[in-house]
């Protein structure tokens, strides 16, 4: 075959390849959504040039649309919350819990007060929120709802609509800190992380609300990935994806979560989770 018509078919060999199958991720959208593009965006650069492999972030506009884009495989890899992971992966066979931060098997939640409620810190359970107004986060959210509600009925006895003025679920735990601090709601329950972020950026005005209670830690945010990810993207793909997610020590992608570092997780770590869910009647056994 003459040299010049060699070229000419490798040429368009080239230009006719397929592109590589774009790799999806999502986030459960549990803070403000300006700040969650510019975070996940970030990881998504971060995810291509690791794995070789296109990736983008695909935002969602609430805990049970990323548990369903999880499901319908328009997502490969998601940042859920304990629950959402739950979910999630039982929908989906194979899927695994790959990664957690360093701080998420001990996480917590910070029951919050508006200042003129009079309610101060306490190391115990603070039943005087009992006749408040009460917000949740979103109705998925472990932090924001799950184990708030877990402890509030094993202390009352109760449920929450039996135990407040009036109950909200705000939808995020930067609009619970706000409506909290406004006044619109008197107390709440706020992922930790968040406070603390939100406190250091100078967002939260500590004169209007306050951390009256933390409760004790249980296991949460997760990176689960599905199960047919190598079949999709080739043998190995999520051991690939998994190492990515460990050995991220770029202090300005692990300071925008925030977290540590990244260690490894599997589904066991969740079953309290599971378990706490089936108690409150959020899961069906």
């Amino acid at each position: 075959m003459k040299p010049v018509r060699m070229a000419i078919l490798l040429t368009l060999a080239l230009t006719t390849a397929p592109l590589a199958q774009t790799f999806h991720f999502t986030a459960i959208p549990d803070q403000n959504t300006a700040r969650l593009k510019e975070r996940f965006d970030k990881i998504a650069t971060y995810l291509s040039d690791k794995l070789e492999v296109p990736t983008k972030y695909i935002p969602v506009k609430s805990y049970s649309a990323s548990v369903a884009a999880f499901k319908n495989n328009d997502v490969q890899l998601a940042w859920f919350g304990g629950l959402s992971g739950v979910q999630a992966r039982r929908a989906v066979p194979g899927a695994q819990a790959i990664a957690q931060g360093e701080e998420d098997m001990a996480f917590v939640t910070y029951f919050i007060a508006n200042t003129s409620t009079g309610l101060e810190a306490s190391d115990g359970f603070p039943a005087a929120i009992e006749a408040h107004t009460f917000t949740f986060g979103s109705k998925g959210s472990t932090s924001g709802r799950l184990m708030p509600e877990f402890f509030i009925r094993r202390h009352f006895q109760k449920s929450p609509n039996q135990i407040f003025k009036r109950v909200g679920f705000s939808g995020d735990h930067s609009k619970t800190i706000a409506l909290v601090q406004s006044g619109s709601y008197q107390v709440g329950a706020v992922n930790f992380a968040v406070w603390e972020k939100e406190v250091k950026a100078g967002i939260i005005d500590t004169s209007k609300v306050r951390v009256i209670w933390k409760t004790p830690t249980y296991p949460d945010y997760n990176w689960s990935i599905r199960g047919d990810a190598d079949a999709a993207y080739g043998e190995g793909f999520i051991a690939r994806v998994k190492d990515a997610l460990l050995s991220m020590s770029d202090r300005n992608l692990l300071d925008s979560f925030p977290r540590a570092k990244f260690i490894a997780a599997d589904n066991k770590m969740y079953e309290p989770i599971l378990e706490t869910a089936v108690d409150v009647g959020i899961i069906e056994k």
